[in-house]
């Protein structure tokens, strides 16, 4: 056997495995779907299929309009477009900063960031509800906005950070070169050239909110106040021995909107992955 077959063999055997362990992986995922679907309320049972054999969508209609499922999804976006913008707004410009400029202290500031972020968030959370409760915060969208936007901001800088750094300075050079102000060379060359980078990082703050448990359910209470993480943990805890089916379809409905964005933004996670990780 050649040399290339051998390769060709090898990357074969290599797909054939990924391919079983996608498969693998979407069992958790096709369960759900048919308890889901299932228009019996069992979840485990000796003669279980994946097709279900009393096929029903009632489950999806008593959590589209039986439960409060979108006023959650509806504070569950609130929060997460707020927080996107606040966090890529931040990010962008002190990327850049760090990346291109470099003044006494920059070195320092960047290892203080990641010191800061690398505490798991549990431990900061006593102190957050001290700053927050005298400014009325508690129990309010705006100090979960505040969080979230501060805990992401350093992760969403040090990821546009490390895609800045890859782009050439000598594109900007010729950019300034044929009388593009400073401006211009970031909203019409960096920015375009960074699209990636930025697309993934909107994407993982995107995650991170919308299944963000902690801190929703420790400063919002009430169930009109329920993001959908807190809001299925509460459906699961106060269903738990009648309907799994409904906390099924409930789990299947919220990922849809998170799958959709996933797959729409799909050519852009390799790229924007691997350039983010460049050490600055």
């Amino acid at each position: 056997m050649s040399r290339k077959q051998k390769e060709r063999v090898r990357l074969t055997a290599l797909n054939i495995f990924f391919i079983v362990l996608c498969f693998i992986t979407l069992i958790p995922i096709l369960y759900s779907l048919s308890v889901s679907l299932n228009g019996q309320n069992t979840l485990l049972s000796s003669d279980f299929s994946f097709i279900p054999k009393n096929f029903s969508l009632e489950n999806y209609r008593r959590v589209l309009f039986g439960e409060d499922i979108l006023t959650w999804l509806g504070n569950s976006v609130y929060l997460a477009v707020v927080t996107v913008s606040l966090s890529l707004c931040v990010a962008i410009p002190a990327a850049y900063c760090f990346s291109r400029r470099r003044f006494p202290g920059r070195r320092p500031i960047l290892k203080c960031l990641v010191l800061l972020n690398s505490f798991p968030a549990v431990l900061s959370m006593f102190a957050v509800y001290r700053l927050l409760r005298p400014m009325g915060l508690i129990n309010h969208r705006t100090g979960l906005i505040l969080i979230y936007t501060g805990t992401m901001a350093v992760f969403s800088l040090w990821n546009i950070k490390g895609y800045f750094d890859t782009v050439p300075v000598e594109i900007e050079e010729a950019a300034r070169m044929d009388g593009a102000n400073p401006l211009q060379v970031v909203t019409r060359i960096v920015l375009p050239l960074a699209k990636p980078s930025i697309v993934v990082t909107a994407l993982m703050v995107l995650i991170y909110v919308w299944n963000e448990y902690i801190y929703a359910t420790t400063f919002m209470t009430g169930e009109e106040n329920y993001t959908l993480a807190a809001g299925l943990y509460a459906l699961q805890a106060t269903e738990m021995s009648g309907s799994w089916p409904v906390f099924a379809a409930a789990s299947i409905t919220v990922s849809i909107p998170v799958l959709i964005i996933f797959f729409l933004c799909q050519k852009h996670m390799t790229s924007g992955l691997t350039a983010g990780g460049v050490k600055g």
